[in-house]
């Protein structure tokens, strides 16, 4: 069974596995692999701002059950970059540090199950389920690398303002009223770090959103899209 290393009142190591295949949409998880799952994977729980542990000296494979985290990459003289953010449901692929050095992050109170890739992708051999569902998520995952090159190469900034909010109405909004809304996790420096631009940029991009009617807010987080149709338009998208 999988130990919580930062156990939570409640925590049940065993829901989360569940949750794992439910996420993944592989139906019910077999006693074998189960039993592999839990004796490779760690069960971690972190606070808003603490660091999720990754497997030293390895590729990791996270699956986020809880919560929401940011993926950074430090270069040299400790220069960071928010690489991607993870949400509940998420298989994340983590690679060893090597060239920079790789860590995680929560944005809120998050848990995720963390396994060394190698030890995974032995256990998806066994299960096609498993296997056909790690790719489809790695696919994924490449594509929305390929999106976010372009959008830093070629796009302006109300351009990639406009797109991270429709991917994020895709990932974890709510649809509500004929229109979405988004609790964002992510400061607005974190965006701006993403998305290779200023936290003014940010605030200012948000700004001329609202004005053209595409966007309210409630505070710093909470962003409701009434036009999502019209705001696809913005995002330079062919």
């Amino acid at each position: 069974m999988l130990k919580a290393d930062f156990p939570v009142e409640n925590s049940d190591p065993r829901a989360a596995i569940a949750d794992f295949f439910a996420n993944l949409h592989l139906g019910e998880i077999s006693t074998r692999t189960l039993d592999s799952l839990g004796a490779q994977g760690r069960l971690l729980h972190a606070r808003k701002g603490e660091d999720i542990p990754l497997h030293a000296g390895h590729d990791t494979v996270a699956f986020i059950c809880e919560g929401a985290t940011k993926l950074i990459a430090t270069a040299s003289r400790q220069r960071e970059q928010i690489v991607a953010f993870h949400f509940r449901g998420d298989l994340v692929s983590i690679p060893q540090s090597g060239e920079h050095a790789y860590s995680m992050k929560a944005l809120r109170d998050s848990g995720a199950v963390l396994f060394a890739a190698e030890a995974f992708l032995k256990i998806a051999r066994d299960d096609p389920g498993l296997l056909e569902a790690m790719l489809i998520r790695t696919q994924t995952a490449l594509y929305r690398c390929r999106d976010k090159a372009v959008a830093l190469g070629k796009k302006s900034a109300q351009e990639r303002m406009a797109s991270f909010l429709m991917i994020m109405a895709e990932r974890i909004g709510t649809r509500e009223g004929g229109g979405c809304l988004l609790d964002l996790p992510m400061s607005r420096r974190d965006i701006g770090d993403s998305l290779g631009l200023t936290i003014e940029t940010v605030s200012r991009q948000i700004g001329e959103l609202r004005e053209l009617g595409l966007a309210e807010t409630d505070g710093r987080s909470r962003i409701f899209l009434p036009d999502l149709k019209t705001l696809s338009i913005y995002t330079g998208h062919v």
